[in-house]
């Protein structure tokens, strides 16, 4: 029986070396020259959809989001981006209201163009983080164009800031309009570029309309309320960290490669800061109210284990230490064996890291078999 004939296509495809390519290698290629920025998307798209159709779901290896490398090019660019988005936000002064509505105006706007030309620009070249940061910069222009806009237009309501430095520093529920159309604009280009640092300004914005959404609710009372606005805070903090969820199962889930990144990250961070705040400014008078504040704080200990989220553990271990400091003052501040005992609970901690640093990828994969599969940790190769 003789054998089947071999085309010398098939053999030459055969007897080709395997090359492995990774997306960074169209990057650079781009940045030779080589092709455009659009046929590297469209290439490794391409090579991802034929890859997963020939891979049972079953065999894909948990993928890594990708996220900018910590790197001095990357600091230099996140430095320089944050001295230009602190210039246009918080180091907003009364200099420049000289100018007027209009010539602000017309400044910001002229500002918001640029810069959005420029991210073009950056994102045909493959240079995705000074795009992300230029981007984000023309998202926090957005609220200073809206404030020249009302003050134009005469739909500024009376009695409130008369100058937009204070957009920064003072709680007010006129900002409202402002932080509003920033949200939706801010969604909006973040559909459009798909770079992960734009959603820093949108977790800023939520931060600032909790506080600005507890101000109109008790405006009418006339008095200050800070219990009031703690609790806000919280519920605010809450629905955050569950849209950060939400948006890192999409993340995780989603099939192209812009998409598979991490935009969960300011969310998360921003969540727990008023989550945690909130609870934090819970002064309660009971020692058991003030243990289920320390158990909350171990949990979200645990949490961030879970989900590989340390902005979870960062906070709940601040929280842990903010209870072991009350029981040092309050209520062993009396007693003589104490400061030994937390001196042996404190080394006691720095063992309990040594080792959960040397098993830190086990006690991930067993806390995360209780959360759903889209949550659990990513395995970092």
């Amino acid at each position: 029986m003789s054998d089947r004939p071999v085309s010398p296509a098939a053999s030459d495809a055969a007897s080709a070396p395997v090359v492995v390519l990774h997306e960074s290698d169209l990057t650079a290629a781009v940045q030779d020259g080589l092709i455009t920025a659009t046929q590297a998307r469209d290439l490794w798209a391409r090579w991802a959809a034929l890859r997963q159709a020939a891979t049972p779901a079953a065999a894909l290896p948990a993928a890594h989001l990708a996220g900018p490398r910590f790197s001095f090019t990357n600091t230099l660019y996140y430095f320089g981006g944050m001295v230009a988005i602190g210039a246009m936000s918080l180091f907003m002064t009364l200099g420049w209201e000289a100018f007027g509505s209009w010539g602000l105006a017309l400044i910001t706007l002229g500002y918001l163009v640029a810069c959005l030309k420029v991210a073009d620009h950056l994102k045909q070249r493959a240079l995705p983080v000074p795009a992300g940061i230029l981007a984000t910069l023309a998202v926090v222009l957005v609220p200073l164009l809206v404030w020249c806009v009302q003050h134009i237009m005469g739909w500024w309501p009376p009695g409130g800031p008369d100058s937009f430095s204070a957009y920064h520093t003072h709680i007010n529920w006129r900002w409202l309009t402002l932080e509003f159309v920033t949200l939706a604009t801010g969604v909006v280009m973040l559909w459009r570029y798909r770079l992960p640092f734009m959603v820093m300004p949108i977790a800023v914005t939520l931060w600032y309309m909790n506080m600005d959404v507890a101000n109109a609710l008790w405006s009418d009372v006339g008095t200050w309320d800070w219990h009031f606005v703690r609790d806000v805070s919280l519920v605010f903090g809450i629905a955050t960290v569950f849209i950060a969820m939400w948006v890192d199962v999409r993340c995780r889930r989603a099939t192209e490669p812009e998409w598979r990144q991490d935009y969960a990250f300011w969310l998360y961070l921003f969540g727990t800061l008023m989550f945690w705040g909130g609870l934090s400014l819970r002064d309660s008078g009971s020692e058991l109210g003030k243990a289920l504040y320390c158990l909350i704080n171990l949990v979200l200990v645990f949490a961030g284990a879970a989900l590989g989220r340390r902005v979870f553990t960062v906070f709940g271990g601040l929280g842990v230490a903010i209870y072991l400091g009350y029981l040092s003052h309050k209520v062993f501040g009396d007693s003589l064996l104490f400061p030994f005992v937390l001196t042996l609970l404190g080394l006691g901690v720095v063992a309990l890291g040594i080792w959960w640093q040397r098993h830190e990828a086990q006690i991930n994969q067993r806390l995360g078999a209780w959360l759903p599969a889209g949550l659990r940790p990513i395995l970092q190769g």
